[in-house]
């Protein structure tokens, strides 16, 4: 496990099977194809992005992933007593590690491909 994640498992009081990262972060992922053609990204902080070009059909889509994301972050940080930004950097850490090649991701210093 690298260190930064264990790290942060450590300050969040957690172990590394405390919080199950699925295989998939998010199963049958409806932002597959935007992210593919670059007009979604991913952001440092586990929520998606929507980028230049996107429809706004893609932008509701985002708000509404990143809705289920909040929910969904808070429910983990509730059960494991932790803040949900600790929960956050791990799924945004997860959603990073399993993207493909080519996918755009928004870092504190601007945006990186894959």
């Amino acid at each position: 496990m690298p260190d930064r994640r264990r790290l942060l498992l450590a300050a969040a009081g957690l172990t590394a099977g405390a919080l199950l990262l699925p295989t998939r972060v998010w199963a049958a992922d409806p932002l597959d194809a935007p992210r593919s053609i670059g007009t979604v990204g991913e952001r440092h902080d586990g929520y998606a992005v929507a980028r230049d070009g996107a429809t706004s059909e893609t932008q509701q889509l985002v708000n509404n992933i990143n809705q289920k994301r909040q929910a969904f972050y808070k429910s983990k940080a509730d059960e494991q007593g932790v803040s949900i930004s600790a929960v956050q950097e791990i799924y945004a850490k997860a959603i990073f590690d399993k993207a493909p090649s080519g996918w755009w991701f928004l870092t504190p210093g601007g945006w990186k491909q894959k």
